[in-house]
């Protein structure tokens, strides 16, 4: 039981941190930017930027 508690906490500390790095992100620009996405990817490696909505 202590593995999967120490497994769950992972998860939850992760899951926070990501929130984190995608509300930075959302007002990041240029190389700021660049290193919050290197810091996603390494985070979660098969996450991929939303698309941006096209202005009608």
């Amino acid at each position: 039981m202590v593995e999967r508690r120490i497994e769950l906490d992972r998860r939850y500390a992760r899951k926070k941190k990501m929130r984190k790095l995608k509300a930075q992100l959302e007002t990041a620009t240029g190389e700021q930017r660049e290193k919050l996405l290197y810091k996603v990817k390494r985070l979660s490696p098969f996450w991929t930027p939303p698309a941006k909505p096209e202005a009608k």
